[in-house]
């Protein structure tokens, strides 16, 4: 039941914001400066060999969704991390541009970083990307709308949700970290978490602690499956 009324509320929500989004987008509203969907020709060849950290963002419904992947970026940005957001619907494409810089050289961390539908994109672009081979340093998934498994290129999972039923656990092969974050706050829900400060904070040191070293899976380290004071104890993750 709490998993239908939790799908029930998406769907609501979904519905108001895509009236909303179309008088919007009628009045000729744009997102956020800085918003980056088309990566490929931003870059130049010496990029491509940079050792330096790359934060991937993506929004939730509707691209006016999940704004506070806009403002993460720009935080990150001004930390001196590069990072682009896009829309979930797009994480194959931005995916593949990974793919192909991997390929030709840029060995910098690879950090994802989603909200709603955007945390249930970049666990699957996780996912894929392991299969073709690239690894991924970190992925921080804001309250997902599903559960997933981490995959075995991940090194570290940041996993900040609001329902049990969007828990994280391991994928076959997956050693690296793993923490699963309940937030108790009660002003923070599955429409603001991707807002939250605090939780911004938390995300931006994870991220300066991985630092610039080169992207590579985490190896011979035994399983780690860290759980916050807060979260709510569970023997599947």
């Amino acid at each position: 039941m709490k998993r239908l009324r939790y799908s029930m509320a998406l769907i609501c929500a979904g519905l108001t914001i895509f009236f909303a989004s179309s008088l919007l987008l009628n009045n000729g509203a744009q997102a956020k400066p800085g918003t980056a969907v088309a990566l490929r020709s931003t870059n130049s060849p010496a990029r491509l060999h940079s050792s330096a950290a790359h934060a991937y963002l993506f929004r939730g419904l509707l691209n006016v969704f999940s704004l506070g992947m806009d403002s993460l970026a720009a935080q990150l940005q001004a930390a001196g991390v590069a990072a682009v957001v896009a829309n979930h619907t797009q994480w194959r494409s931005v995916a593949d541009d990974i793919i192909v810089r991997y390929r030709a050289g840029q060995r910098g961390p690879i950090i994802l970083v989603g909200h709603s539908l955007g945390a249930d994109a970049v666990m699957s672009m996780a996912e894929y990307l392991g299969q073709m081979g690239v690894p991924v340093a970190l992925v921080v998934p804001f309250d997902g709308t599903s559960s997933h498994v981490a995959s075995a290129n991940v090194g570290r999972v940041l996993n900040l949700y609001k329902s049990e039923s969007v828990r994280i656990g391991r994928g076959p092969g997956f050693r690296g970290e793993l923490t699963n974050y309940y937030v108790r706050d009660v002003n923070v829900t599955h429409f603001n978490i991707d807002k939250d400060a605090a939780l911004h904070s938390m995300v931006i040191r994870k991220i300066r602690a991985i630092g610039s070293a080169v992207a590579r899976p985490r190896k011979n380290q035994g399983p780690s499956n860290l759980v916050s004071p807060a979260a709510q104890p569970s023997t599947n993750s």
